[in-house]
């Protein structure tokens, strides 16, 4: 784990004007942002497919919901990382392409979990472009950790639980942001500050799952 949360090797740049919001495309906001959610899904949604499925309980609508969920590349991400998975265990090293396409994946939803998440107004592009929500990560150097990457899901589980329960938090900050800007133009400072917390700690752990990094995050609501 970092010392200093800000040294972790994996952050999002995020400017946010909270004043003199477009109330249109807030209140409208669920419906614009449905393209994006069903093509790259949600920071640290693809952890909820291989959840679901994984009980073996047939409940079939429930994976379809965390399908939609996790989008359509996010869910390819998912499976790119558990190619990666044998790939580090028997090589020792994560094949670039794969890398490369998870990464992908990951700006696309950090890009759409800003726009759903009220922080920006304009409409995200499809695909990499410039957008005032980018993430910030490099490939590691050297050899990779294979015991890291062997027991990942088990050294992930602290955060997962931890994560789950923020998102929850997070969820009910921005319905509560959406009603504030719709009345008064203006997404709450507080409520800001607590969404990019769990924003930055989701993607994070997002990077993490995907194998991008062996780096563990660290617990820190701060940059």
């Amino acid at each position: 784990m970092a010392d200093d949360p800000a040294s972790y090797p994996v952050n999002i740049d995020l400017e946010t004007d909270l004043g003199a919001r477009n109330r249109l495309t807030v209140g409208f906001r669920p419906i614009l942002a449905v393209p994006h959610m069903f093509l790259s899904g949600f920071v640290g949604s693809t952890g909820n497919v291989g959840a679901s499925f994984g009980r073996g309980d047939g409940d079939w609508v429930d994976f379809a919901f965390s399908f939609l969920y996790a989008g359509v590349l996010g869910v390819a991400a998912g499976f790119c990382a558990f190619l990666s998975w044998f790939a580090i265990l028997f090589t020792g090293s994560h094949p670039r392409g794969l890398w490369d396409f998870e990464v992908f994946v990951l700006r696309w939803q950090v890009r759409t979990s800003a726009y759903v998440t009220l922080f920006r107004d304009e409409y995200p592009p499809f695909g990499d472009g410039d957008y005032p929500a980018s993430l910030r990560i490099a490939m590691p150097d050297g050899p990779r950790g294979r015991l890291s990457v062997g027991l990942r899901i088990i050294f992930a589980i602290p955060h997962l639980i931890v994560v789950f329960v923020l998102g929850l938090a997070w969820f009910v900050t921005t319905v509560i942001a959406w009603f504030a800007i719709l009345f008064t133009g203006t997404y709450p400072v507080g409520l800001a500050d607590f969404g990019k917390g769990v924003f930055r700690w989701s993607t994070r752990v997002g990077a993490y799952m995907f194998l991008l990094r062996d780096e563990y995050p660290p617990f820190s609501l701060n940059a």
